[in-house]
């Protein structure tokens, strides 16, 4: 089945406003012979006359005045459809957007993001997901809006990235723990029961690369599955936490923090979308208070 020529539709809407081939042709730029040929192009797919000579003029038929209106919407909503949003009616705005991040991002930004974004657009909703691993499907496939992390390998070659902050992993250890005392050192700190962070691959990661050169091994005691987890059990145990410092911060209050006294590399948290969202007001809206926040929570 061949579809019809659409640009017709704006013919017939100018014809219809006009009520004459001459006057319609000059509003649309083009000579009176092509106007009449559009006009029978019209006529034939219709099936209708359209308009018909009254005297020294045109009338419509009744089909034409029928479709009138309806054409006129027609036009109206395909040109805006095919214009660029001059302006985004953020007190109108109902929308929810998925946010996938790992743990920690809700507990040190959700509150602040969520009263930023309330304040201008009180329908917009947010629903933050879990991130088990960096696979970017779910920002192919639509059903993750926006995501933050560390950019891998295996971050889709497409999509767009841009930093929120530097971070580097910090020791934590409950209030009056004996690593919060004298002076720390590598064996120091590789000497304690350590909880492990689950990862693609096993709990160890870049810690323990930086501390083979030095000939040390972390004691893994316990494994869980992200931050938060960490930071509760070395809240109330003599267990030693490993964690990014920004990205826990608000959930290190009350405990003892310390830089690690062996060199590590810091490392950029972004946030991560689907180019198809690039240009869209409201997602563009969203990054924008997603980076006022974390660059104000420091």
């Amino acid at each position: 089945m061949s579809l019809p020529d659409l640009n017709l539709l704006i013919t017939l809407d100018v014809l219809l406003a006009e009520g004459s081939v001459a006057r319609s042709a000059r509003r649309l730029r083009l000579s009176p012979s092509a106007m009449s040929r559009a006009l029978a192009r019209l006529r034939d797919s219709t099936g209708d006359p359209l308009l018909v000579r009254a005297g020294r003029g045109l009338v419509p038929t009744p089909r034409a005045i029928e479709l009138r209106e309806q054409v006129s919407q027609l036009v109206h909503d395909g040109v805006a459809v095919l214009r660029p949003v001059d302006k985004l009616d953020l007190a109108q705005l109902a929308r929810t957007f998925t946010i996938r991040t790992r743990e920690g991002f809700v507990e040190n930004f959700g509150a602040e993001l969520i009263t930023r974004l309330c304040a201008d657009a009180p329908g917009v909703r947010l629903r933050f997901v879990p991130k088990p691993d960096k696979d970017s499907t779910g920002l192919r496939d639509g059903s993750i809006d926006l995501e933050t992390g560390v950019v891998g390998k295996s971050t889709g070659p497409e999509v767009r990235t841009q930093a929120l902050f530097r971070d580097r992993f910090v020791g934590v250890v409950r209030a009056g723990h004996a690593l919060a005392e004298g002076a720390l050192t590598p064996e120091r700190y590789a000497a304690g029961e350590h909880i492990g962070i689950a990862r693609e691959g096993g709990a160890k990661g870049p810690v323990d690369d930086a501390l083979m050169p030095l000939g040390l091994e972390r004691a893994i005691a316990v494994t869980v599955a992200g931050f938060s987890q960490a930071l509760a059990l070395a809240r109330g145990s003599e267990l030693v936490a490993t964690v990014p410092e920004r990205h826990t911060g608000l959930l290190r209050g009350g405990m003892h923090s310390f830089a690690l006294p062996f060199s590590m590399p810091e490392f950029t948290v972004s946030m991560l979308w689907h180019p198809r969202l690039d240009a869209d007001p409201a997602h563009r809206w969203l990054r924008g208070h997603v980076r006022a926040v974390c660059g104000a929570l420091r």
